[in-house]
């Protein structure tokens, strides 16, 4: 592969950054950083009328949440600048019009009701109305009028457009890397609009001309501007440039029916689709992001890079670094692949397992602050040993860890009315004298002694340890109830097992 690898992210600000726009960023990042090559980040804002002000800090933060570095973009290294499209305007006119000067492009004067019309015309008469070779002559555009006809128009400030000429009875082969080889039969096509009548460039213009003046080598996009690689391809032919190589990926497709993923079926299924939390400037919706529902940017990239990408083995966690060694766009699916959300959850509890109980402590210290608790560092690391087996995020350590921190508030009442007989207040309070008499409150002593006290007295276990533990967690949930007790202290479990009994006998 050639050292020259330049690939390119091209959003356009129109809102938050769905997790399929990350997926491509994300495979243009990895293709780039396996090869050596350049990510670049260019803004793709033409369409002015769907702008929004906020949009390009947020792909901005929301690549840089899931650690994928730009190269160059907007104010960083801008090597072929600027890189937002509304900024390179006059480029874009001046390439217009070198195809109006060759013939491959032409102006059009129509109206919205004139081309209206057309359409409802066509459409009586059971047809499609396609602006393009077998009706442009016959319509208001500069191939149909005389040239002093149209020289008079643009002189009088008459609005119009500028289309491409879609070449006429011809073959075309397009290569995808992903799909092959693609045959168009030119006829089909229509006469795409280059230039729109606000003096901005559409898509398809400032596209071409930026990915050929940025020396862009890959285009990796989304399977839905598939359908507009015949024209690109035509327009690189009408400049007479070289096309860099082409691979649409996948759809991402909603987890349960058919169709593409969208903020719709998230809000439906209670899952977040975009990177980050949103807030609408115009509407003040707020829409809920990865990060903040407690995902770590890893696991959230890992599970994006495994949608419509195999890596041909059982392997399943990658970190960025064995994604970028790991990728090759051979091995990218061309069917859609299906978003599973209890998938995404399984890929966060796995990293949450891989982290240190340090690093997981100090994330769970916040939640604590948030909360009025501080305790040392080692004990919070301890319970957080004890617990984080059974979490899926951070956010969770507090419902399975609670009872480390403060005496429990309620008692379980499906718990209360299985465990609590009307003997227990008097079994607990036997035990309570027992655990007084402990002078080593080691988890390991204090089960020993317990449990031969419970062999002693001939009680079942179930009869003791069920209600111990309602009276200390509050519900029959946590780690080994020694365990337990060893790091609350004697004194905190035998007050605990004071207001159970006291609680409990009210009941």
């Amino acid at each position: 592969m050639s050292d020259l690898v330049r690939v390119r992210f091209a959003p356009s600000p129109t809102g938050p950054l769905h997790m399929g726009g990350v997926r491509t960023a994300l495979f243009n990042y990895l293709f780039a950083k396996k090869y050596d090559g350049t990510f670049i980040l260019r803004i793709e804002d033409t369409d002015q009328t769907r702008y929004v002000a906020n949009a390009e800090q947020y792909i901005i933060d929301a690549l840089k949440w899931c650690n994928i570095t730009i190269d160059e973009g907007p104010n960083i290294h801008e090597k072929y600048g600027p890189y937002r499209q509304s900024e390179r305007k006059e480029i874009y006119k001046k390439y217009v019009d070198e195809l109006v000067a060759k013939g491959c492009a032409y102006y059009a004067f129509d109206s919205s009701d004139d081309l209206d019309k057309h359409r409802k015309d066509h459409e009586e008469k059971g047809k499609t109305f396609i602006y393009n070779w077998h009706n442009r002559n016959k319509l208001q555009n500069s191939l149909a009028l005389a040239e002093d006809v149209v020289s008079a128009k643009i002189k009088n400030g008459e609005k119009y457009v500028i289309r491409f000429k879609s070449p006429e009875n011809e073959t075309i082969q397009l290569v995808d890397e992903i799909r092959g080889t693609i045959t168009i039969d030119t006829n089909t096509l229509d006469d795409k609009v280059l230039f729109k009548s606000d003096g901005m460039p559409t898509y398809h213009l400032a596209n071409i001309v930026d990915d050929h003046l940025m020396q862009i080598s890959h285009v990796i996009r989304g399977e839905e501007w598939l359908p507009s690689l015949p024209l690109h391809i035509l327009l690189y032919k009408a400049f007479g440039w070289n096309p860099p190589k082409f691979a649409h990926l996948p759809l991402i497709l909603k987890p349960v029916g058919k169709g593409k993923l969208s903020k719709r079926d998230g809000d439906k299924l209670g899952f977040p689709v975009f990177p980050l939390a949103y807030t609408n400037p115009k509407s003040g919706e707020v829409s809920s992001g990865y990060k903040e529902e407690g995902y770590f940017p890893e696991a959230f990239v890992n599970m994006l890079a495994l949608l419509g990408w195999n890596p041909g083995t059982e392997q399943e966690i990658f970190s960025m670094e064995q994604l970028i060694a790991a990728f090759e766009l051979g091995r990218v699916s061309k069917s859609g692949a299906k978003f599973s959300p209890d998938k995404t959850k399984w890929f966060n509890q796995q990293y949450l397992q891989q982290k240190s109980a340090t690093e997981l402590a100090n994330l769970y210290s916040v939640i604590l602050e948030n909360r009025g608790i501080s305790r040392e560092m080692s004990y919070v690391k301890k319970v957080v040993a004890l617990v984080k087996e059974r979490a899926v995020f951070v956010s969770d350590f507090w419902q399975l860890s609670d009872f480390f921190f403060e005496t429990p508030k309620a008692y379980d009442p499906k718990a209360v009315k299985k465990q609590w007989k009307e003997n227990t207040p008097s079994l607990m309070t036997e035990v309570g004298e027992v655990i007084q008499n402990i002078d080593d409150f080691t988890s390991e002593n204090t089960e020993n002694l317990i449990k031969e006290w419970i062999t002693k007295k001939e009680i079942g276990f179930g009869k003791v340890m069920q209600p111990l533990r309602l009276s200390l967690v509050g519900a029959l949930k946590g780690p080994h109830l020694f365990d337990i007790m060893e790091m609350i202290g004697k004194e905190e479990t035998i007050h605990r097992i004071e207001v159970a009994i006291k609680e409990l006998s009210q009941e």
